[in-house]
C-alpha cells in the first residue's frame, strides 16, 4: 500500500506513541504496578495504537485504473456529489461552466488527481474561515487552493477547499507544470471538500449523492 507523504510526518509520530506506549505498558506489567496504573497504561497504548492505524488508513494512497478516451473528465476526489450547478465562473474561467462539488469525509482517501490532461496555468492559495465544508458558501469563504488547467476540452478549474477539520490543503504542482488525467496533483488533510468547473458542453455521467472516486469515476463527457 502507498502512502501520501504529505502524512508521513503523522505516521511516524503515532506509531512512535503507540511504540512507546506499548513499552511502557510491558514495563508496567513486569513491576506488578496497582490496578489503576495498569489500566491507564492499556488504555494510553490502545488510544496511540488505533491513533496509528487511522494515519496509515488516512493517509493511503491507492493506484487507480484511470479511463482511457477522448473528452472525459474524471473525478479529482473520493467522495459524495453534494452540488451539481451551472455557474458564471467570474474569478478565473469568466465563461458559463458547469460547478460539481464533492465532499470528502475523514474516511475516504483524500489524494486529489487531475481531471483531465493539460497545462497548469494558475495556483493560488487564498486563505480564510474553516466552516463545515459541506455549506455553500464554504468554497468562496474557507481556505482553499485554486488550480486552473488549460485542457484540450477547455480550461478546468479545481478548488481545492479546508473544511472544520481539515485545516490544510496541499498542492504539489505550479504554473507551468502538465499533468496528466488521474495524475496525483496533492491532498486536503483529514476531511473537506473539492470543486471542480468543467466547460459548460458536457454530458454528466454522475448525479447527486453518488459516490466517486478520484482518477476513476468519470464525471462528465463532452458532448458528440
Amino acid at each position: 500500500m502507498k502512502f501520501a507523504p504529505e502524512g508521513y510526518p503523522f505516521i511516524f509520530a503515532s506509531l512512535f506513541a503507540a511504540a512507546i506506549s506499548s513499552l511502557f505498558l510491558l514495563w508496567i506489567w513486569k513491576t506488578g504496578s496497582n490496578k489503576a496504573v495498569l489500566y491507564s497504561a492499556v488504555f494510553a497504548s490502545c488510544f496511540f495504537f488505533l491513533i496509528a492505524v487511522f494515519m496509515l488508513y488516512f493517509f493511503r494512497d491507492p493506484d487507480r485504473d484511470v479511463p482511457q478516451g477522448a473528452g472525459l473528465f474524471v473525478s479529482p476526489a473520493d467522495g459524495k456529489v453534494i452540488l451539481i450547478k451551472d455557474v458564471f465562473e467570474k474569478d478565473y474561467l469568466q465563461s458559463e461552466v458547469k460547478e460539481i462539488s464533492i465532499f470528502m469525509s475523514p474516511f475516504n482517501v483524500h489524494v486529489n488527481r487531475a481531471p483531465c490532461d493539460g497545462k497548469v496555468m494558475t495556483v493560488k492559495h487564498s486563505p480564510g474561515i474553516y466552516m463545515a465544508a459541506y455549506k455553500d458558501d464554504a468554497s468562496l469563504k474557507n481556505e482553499n487552493i485554486v488550480l486552473v488547467l488549460d485542457c484540450k476540452e477547455g480550461k478546468v478549474l479545481v478548488r481545492q477547499v479546508a473544511g472544520f477539520v481539515a485545516r490544510r490543503a496541499v498542492c504539489r504542482v505550479k504554473a507551468g507544470d502538465t499533468v496528466g488525467r488521474g495524475e496525483r496533483y496533492g491532498m486536503i488533510k483529514f476531511g473537506s471538500r473539492l470543486d471542480v468547473y468543467l466547460p459548460k458542453n458536457i454530458e454528466m455521467t454522475v448525479k447527486l449523492g453518488d459516490f466517486v472516486k478520484a482518477g476513476e469515476t468519470v464525471l462528465a463527457r463532452i458532448k458528440d
